[in-house]
């Protein structure tokens, strides 16, 4: 079950099993739950502040999101660990790698244009002194 701190933004996900994460390598690493996000949320998953200089450790992905219809008997969690360092890296069973929380998302639609209405500020690095 996941562990929950009264007033903290986040929960914590509780390995499943032991695994050891080759170097510079990635494991799924199970966590214990499968959870059913409410219509209109979704579930992230965050490495814990601790994970990458205590283990070495860092989500593959940067964050996982569970969308609310990943809810089944075979839909645990999976944190999709990669192993920073040059030595191999063992998860047990019990740990707290990750963390979730869960948060309202809104519906999206597009409307394609031919021409932003904006100028913008243009673009990656750019600077009005160039």
């Amino acid at each position: 079950m996941p562990q929950y701190e009264k007033g903290a933004a986040c929960f914590d996900l509780i390995c499943h099993e032991t695994v050891t994460i080759p170097p510079h390598q990635i494991k799924a690493v199970a966590q214990n739950v499968a959870v059913k996000v409410p219509e209109g949320y979704a579930l992230l998953l965050f490495a814990r502040s601790s994970t990458s200089h205590k283990k070495g450790l860092m989500l593959a992905n940067g964050v996982g999101v569970t969308d609310p219809f990943y809810c089944g008997d075979k839909d645990e969690n999976l944190a999709f660990l990669f192993n920073i360092t040059d030595n191999p890296v063992t998860v047990e069973a019990g740990d707290k790698i990750v963390q979730g929380m869960i948060i309202k998302t809104e519906p999206i639609s597009w409307q394609e244009v031919d021409k932003m209405v904006d100028k913008g500020h243009g673009g990656y690095q750019h600077s009005e002194n160039v």
